[in-house]
C-alpha cells in the first residue's frame, strides 16, 4: 500500500512521503537503484532487468507519458521522477526524496543525447544538449554520495566507445564522453579503498532510437546491425550486481 501511495503522489513532496511511511507502515528499507534516462533504449532495458532482479527502480526521465506507463506496468517496483538531469535544484530535491524511500545501492548515470555533425556545423544548442549528460552525471553522483555519506554505494557511469577514441562526425559528442570518462576516473581515485565503487561502461553502437535524428550519419539499415539493448543491459547488470568479492572497474562492450 505504501508504494502504491508513493506512485500516486509521484514523490513530489517530502511531507507526503513521510506521511505515507507512517500511514502505511513503509518503514522497511528497500534496496533502490537510481537510473537516469530510463524511459527508452538501453536505460529502459536496465530498468526492466533491475526490477526483475528484485530492486526498486527510481527512474529519472523527461517523458511523463512513458513514465506513467512504467508506473502502471511495474507498480510498487517503479517510481518515476520527471525532470532535467542538468537542473541542480531538481537533482537535489529528487535524491533527497529517494533517500527517504529506502537504501540506495546503485546509481546508474545513463542519460544523455548525441549530436553527430561535422566540426564546422556545431551550434551552441548542440553543445548544450550534449553537455547535459555530463552535467547530470556530476550532479547526480555528487548529491547521491552526500546522502549516502560517501559509503556503501556503487556508481555506474554509462558512456560510449566514443569516450575511447575520436570520430569524424562526433567531435562534440566525443568531447562530452571524454569529459565523462575523466570524471569517472577521478571518482575512482577519490574513493579508492572505500566502500564506494565506480564502474565505467563503454558500449559501442546499440540498436535504439538514439540515432533517429541523425539518419545522414547512421542509417536505419546500419542501426539494425548494432547490439541488442537487452543484451547490453544484461552484460552491465551481471557485472555490476555480481556477489563476488571483486569490482569490475571498466566494461567495454563491442558488437561482433
Amino acid at each position: 500500500m505504501f508504494w502504491n501511495y508513493i506512485n500516486k503522489v509521484r514523490c513530489n513532496n517530502s511531507g507526503d512521503i513521510i506521511k505515507a511511511r507512517k500511514q502505511y507502515g513503509g518503514g522497511k528499507m528497500k534496496n533502490i537503484i537510481i537510473i537516469t534516462g530510463g524511459t527508452s533504449g538501453l536505460g529502459l532495458e536496465l530498468v526492466k532487468q533491475s526490477i526483475e532482479k528484485g530492486f526498486i527502480v527510481c527512474n529519472i526521465g523527461r517523458n511523463p507519458e512513458k513514465m506513467e506507463q512504467l508506473n502502471k506496468q511495474y507498480g510498487e517496483n517503479h517510481i518515476g521522477f520527471i525532470g532535467d538531469v542538468s537542473d541542480e535544484e531538481f537533482v537535489n530535491k529528487t535524491v533527497d526524496e529517494i533517500s527517504k524511500l529506502g537504501n540506495i545501492k546503485v546509481l546508474i548515470n545513463n542519460a544523455g543525447e548525441p549530436s553527430f555533425k561535422l566540426p564546422t556545423e556545431y551550434k551552441k544548442d548542440d553543445i548544450n544538449r550534449c553537455f547535459k549528460g555530463l552535467e547530470g552525471m556530476i550532479l547526480f553522483s555528487g548529491k547521491t554520495l552526500k546522502v549516502k555519506e560517501e559509503k556503501d554505494l556503487k556508481i555506474v557511469n554509462i558512456m560510449s566507445s566514443a569516450a575511447l577514441r575520436g570520430n569524424k562526425q562526433e567531435a562534440v559528442y566525443c568531447a562530452t564522453k571524454w569529459g565523462e570518462r575523466g570524471y569517472t576516473e577521478s571518482l575512482k581515485v577519490a574513493y579508492k579503498g572505500t566502500s564506494v565503487k565506480v564502474v565505467g561502461v563503454y558500449p559501442g553502437g546499440i540498436n535504439t532510437d538514439f540515432y533517429k535524428n541523425s539518419r545522414d550519419y547512421v542509417s536505419e539499415e546500419k542501426q539494425n546491425t548494432f547490439m541488442n539493448p537487452a543484451d547490453v543491459a544484461k552484460t552491465i547488470l551481471d557485472n555490476v550486481l555480481s556477489e563476488a568479492n571483486l569490482t569490475v572497474a571498466d566494461i567495454i562492450i563491442e558488437r561482433n
